[in-house]
């Protein structure tokens, strides 16, 4: 199970990588070097970073708040599913039990 990393640590970890962007070739080689200061992954910094962009709206994609509505959404629609299968169970049981050819 993955740890839960502090937001404020999310938060220092994306500014340094806005602040020393401009010094490394690249998004990933910024991120690596913040990883290694902060004690993270630099995928995790980097994931950061273009979610802070995408929240920002520099980047496309889905914000933070839609990801947690498509989680919740997503739980929802398992917990139906299960819901739906047990009506059915229970349907086809009584459906049996209710049946005067089966007595």
């Amino acid at each position: 199970m993955p740890k839960k990393i502090d937001e404020e640590l999310k938060a220092r970890a994306v500014r340094l990588v806005h602040d020393h962007q401009g010094e490394y070739s690249s998004l990933t080689a910024a991120a690596g070097v913040v990883a290694k200061q902060l004690g993270v992954g630099k995928e995790s910094v980097r994931r950061w970073v273009i979610q802070s962009q995408v929240d920002g709206g520099q980047r496309a994609g889905a914000s933070s708040e839609e990801l947690t509505e498509i989680k919740a959404l997503k739980a929802k629609v398992r917990r139906l599913e299960e819901d739906n299968a047990i009506l059915k169970s229970a349907t086809v049981f009584f459906v049996g039990e209710l049946d005067p050819r089966n007595r």
